[in-house]
């Protein structure tokens, strides 16, 4: 673009923010971020910034700056750096009274630049002189001081270990200066209630950072101001919410509580003074203070949790602290005993992997207090009508204590849990929503009761099915829940399966109790496979009948994969003749969506009846010997028509064809080489369309294809042609701008069916024409920050590199380790400089395991060759930022490359 006049972007942010047109909104907007990707809107944000003309100019400009110095700050000399830095803090000091947000947006500038501008030294040693004896400043040098430890760890910016070291070194070494600096703010403004609010936001931000002294913090005066603030009744909303933030930063930084000792102690202290606090905030129904005192309870606990269960009792293992969540789960809102669930989760592990009985006896008493208040939480509204809900917060957070429960219950005992909950409803006469609640946390432990020879889950269920039709519709759905959890107990008392079945069918015909039955019935073929054998019969006419019961399309799917479970364990003479009638009504459907003419130029969706193909296919796996044919195969071939019809009229639906492809996917898996007859005309199909539409689940399946048939000498070269024909439209997409990046699907799927062919035949691959290519997008493609296509990218390289290594004992591996060989000589020191290369300026940390595994097999490969191309690729690396910081030092490098050859051929060597 032209350089704009300062006017024209003026003009344009007044029809960002207030042209009452949505298009001339939007075409500002675009017009806008081009600016701002422009090496133009250095000079014009700085220029909007000293009109200072309205808030909403001088917001987009202050955040266009914060933009360009996090994204693009290698555009600017160095020797404009100064230059910046003074207008910047110029514009701060003459805008600090228009708007916050424009203060934050130039803090965090100021903050950016400072972390990446290695040239100004002691950067917070030169705010704090220049700006704390000017009161009129403090509110902006506050904020300075509040977001740069915030932007010490950004992923915005890539400033390098080295210099985060540098910087996180300094900061410390201020630390105890802004502290005093904050400590003098607080006593020279009073009780100024927003100065307080910024001094323990920039104070939480430091204890985050974790660089302030343990043994200054803990006899400063902030620390007892903080304590002072959230034991006071008077204390304000906005101010409680900030000092109670700042505490639990300062719990969380001491979370290695044996080196932090004197603040560790002044902090729990502290903590263990707000319980009276607490409860006046409940006498006066002040959630928001309940919910703060909560949340700082939960962290001191969270941070003492180690020292709790390795001394129980004893100084800070202090037992009050669980005193003081089992109080909060006390509280009548269930959002408030929420908020220490992760902290239960974490203590029935730790207590799980001590496995000492005195200590879980210790711990035992506070567990079934738990338990005993959430099932109190759990509890629906007695005037609650219909069933509970799944999806709201309430039915969420019952799925969470579901959850916790399943975690800590070894504590107390299922069997004792059980016992204990079932003799509440037998010997009382509780309400039904007290009943209801019981209910659900037993079905919550019932899979964790051993069910061998036990009369206590037998009675349980002999009681349930009783249930009469009149109780509360909310206590018969729960009971159905139940039912389901009780599946191992029906296996092994198969007298029970008949009132069972007829219990569930009862729920299964009414409309609000038909989902939770069916996945019930589900969980029943599941586990009682052989024994509902004698009633497929019965299930094959529920499946007839599905879209007669008022079923979810999960509920509905769930059935059908029970009946295919079962089906699958008939003889083996009755099933092909049993698994084409589940298949009728499916197929039966299809046919008739693509007899009909389309509506308004668009056919009707077959989605329902692909994926009711596709989970019967996938669970029909009846055990065929070598040599029988399977049983699948007839079926399967019958209906191939009617799937490649439905796949050709809906070519242009990604959605459609993903769906077909799925239901297609299952079909071969299911029959696995039973489906020879259908690869061609498969893949022909799958080519003619992927050159118009090119959808990447055909490339998955394709994958399959590879997987049962690539190890088939005669199938070789037909599968080689496929992938041939599939790769050119790909190499197309991808090439386009941003191509890679537009379609990661595309991606992880190309790369499964290449690795499916190194692992499948990797010689037909190896010399074949297209390995070249395939290989040049997968350098590429090493660059792509998206979980699953980098995962398969590098598995790629990982195991083709490996059939050159491995040797399996086959005829072929010399042929193989030769032409790796070719591969690698052609392009192994391109994939290990854009594997350097992408490791420190693309990828995110989770990735770098994939990486180490794929240089890994290099060297294995040929351990000399590789050692000079990692040496060419880190003398590549670039050694000093754009603001001068020293990135790696050649001492650095050459660490890192002995440590890399010399401690991996040891392993090499072991091995």
């Amino acid at each position: 673009m032209a350089k704009p006049t300062v006017a024209l972007v003026y003009q344009a942010v007044q029809a960002l923010y207030h042209d009452p047109d949505p298009a001339g909104k939007e075409r500002a907007s675009v017009w806008l971020g081009e600016l701002q990707r422009s090496m133009y809107a250095w000079e014009l944000a700085d220029q909007l910034l000293q009109l200072k003309q309205d808030v909403e100019s001088c917001y987009f400009a202050a955040q266009t700056m914060k933009m360009k110095i996090q994204m693009s700050f290698f555009e600017l000399p160095p020797e404009t750096h100064i230059a910046l830095r003074d207008s910047l803090l110029s514009h701060i000091q003459s805008l600090k009274d228009l708007s916050p947000i424009i203060v934050t947006q130039l803090a965090l500038a100021i903050a950016d630049l400072a972390l990446q501008m290695a040239s100004w030294k002691g950067c917070v040693h030169t705010l704090i002189e220049k700006y704390s004896n000017d009161v009129s400043s403090m509110t902006f040098l506050i904020e300075i001081l509040t977001v740069l430890p915030e932007e010490v760890h950004s992923r915005s910016l890539r400033i390098g270990a080295n210099r985060r070291t540098e910087i996180i070194e300094d900061l410390a070494y201020y630390s105890s200066t802004v502290v005093t600096l904050l400590m003098t703010c607080v006593e020279k403004s009073g009780s100024n209630e927003k100065m307080l609010i910024k001094v323990f936001r920039c104070l939480g931000s430091w204890f985050n950072l974790g660089v302030l002294d343990s043994n200054f913090m803990a006899n400063n005066q902030l620390l007892m101001v903080l304590f002072q603030v959230l034991q006071r009744d008077e204390t304000s909303t906005n101010l409680h919410e900030a000092a109670s933030d700042c505490v639990c930063s300062a719990l969380y930084a001491i979370e290695n509580v044996d080196t932090h000792m004197p603040l560790a102690q002044q902090l729990f202290q502290g903590v263990l003074t707000l319980e009276t606090a607490y409860h006046m905030a409940v006498a006066r129904e002040d959630l928001d203070k309940v919910l703060n005192y909560c949340r700082i309870f939960t962290e001191l606990c969270e941070t003492f949790l180690e020292t709790t269960v390795r001394s129980p009792g004893q100084g800070m293992g202090d037992l009050r602290t669980l005193e003081l969540l089992l109080i909060c789960a006390g509280h009548p809102q269930y959002e408030v005993v929420e908020i220490s669930f992760n902290f239960w989760y974490r203590l029935g592990e730790n207590l799980y992997k001590t496995n000492d009985p005195a200590l879980h006896g210790i711990f035992r008493p506070y567990i079934q207090r738990l338990l005993h208040g959430l099932a109190r939480h759990c509890q629906l509204d007695p005037d609650h009508e219909g069933i509970p809900e799944d999806t709201d917060d309430f039915g969420e957070f019952r799925m969470r204590v579901s959850d916790l429960v399943k975690d800590v219950i070894f504590l107390v005992g299922s069997m004792e849990c059980f016992s204990q909950l079932y003799s509440t409803l037998k010997e009382g006469n509780p309400p039904w929503e007290v009943t209801e609640a019981v209910l659900f946390i037993m079905a919550a432990i019932a899979k964790s009761v051993d069910p061998e020879n036990n009369p206590t889950l037998t009675e349980v269920l002999e009681q349930v099915v009783l249930l009469p039709e009149t109780v509360h519709i909310a206590v018969r759905y729960t009971s159905i829940e139940l039912v389901g959890e009780m599946s191992e107990v029906v296996d092994r008392n198969p007298r029970f399966l008949d009132p069972v079945l007829n219990y569930l069918m009862k729920g299964l015909r009414e409309k609000t109790l038909a989902s939770v039955a069916a996945k019930a019935i589900h969980n029943i073929c599941s586990v009682c496979r052989d024994h509902m054998a004698q009633h497929f019969q019965g299930l094959l006419d529920i499946a007839r009948a599905l879209d007669s019961f008022a079923l979810t399309t999960e509920a509905a799917v769930g059935l059908l994969k029970g009946t295919a479970l079962v089906l699958a364990r008939l003889p083996l003479e009755k099933i092909a003749e049993c698994l084409s009638d589940l298949c009728a009504v499916q197929v039966m459907a299809l046919k008739k969506l693509l007899s009909q003419d389309p509506r308004n130029g668009k056919a009707a969706d077959p989605t329902v009846w692909l994926d009711r193909l596709a989970v019967i296919f996938r669970h029909t796996n009846p055990i065929v010997e070598n040599g029988q044919t399977h049983p699948c195969q007839k079926v399967i071939q019958e209906i191939w028509p009617v799937l490649s019809e439905t796949l050709n009229t809906h070519q242009a639906d990604n959605r459609i064809v993903e769906r077909c492809c799925r239901c297609l996917r299952f079909a071969v898996r299911c029959v696995g080489k039973g489906s020879a007859s259908l690869l061609q005309p498969l893949v022909t199909q799958m080519v003619s369309v992927y050159q118009v539409y090119p959808h990447s689940c055909f490339l998955y399946l394709g994958s399959i294809l590879v997987d049962e048939y690539g190890m088939e000498e005669g199938c070789r070269q037909g599968l080689l042609d496929m992938l041939q024909a599939l790769c050119m439209p790909t190499f197309q997409l991808l090439e386009q701008t941003n191509g890679l990046r537009n379609h990661p699907d595309t991606v992880d799927d190309l790369f499964r069916l290449a690795t499916r062919f190194v692992q499948r035949s990797p010689i037909t691959l190896l010399s074949s024409g297209i390995i070249v290519h395939i290989i040049q997008c997968a350098i590429a493609a090493t660059t792509l920050d998206h979980r699953d296509a980098n995962c398969s990218v590098m598995k790629f390289v990982r195991d083709l590199i490996h059939t050159g290594v491995s040797n399996d004992h086959e005829d072929d591996f010399e042929l193989r380790k030769q032409l790796i060989g070719q591969a690698m000589g052609q392009h192994g020191q391109q994939l290990v400089t854009q594997l350097m290369h992408t490791c420190c300026f693309c990828l995110p940390p989770y990735t770098l395991p994939d990486v180490a595994e794929v240089l890994w097999e290099i060297m294995v490969f040929d351990r000399p060759t590789f050692c000079r191309w990692l040496e060419n690729a880190l003398k590549g690396l670039p050694k000093e930022t754009s603001g001068g910081a020293v990135t790696v030092t050649h001492k650095q490098l050459t660490d890192f490359h002995k440590q890399v050859t010399r401690e991996w051929a040891l392993q090499i060597d072991d091995s």
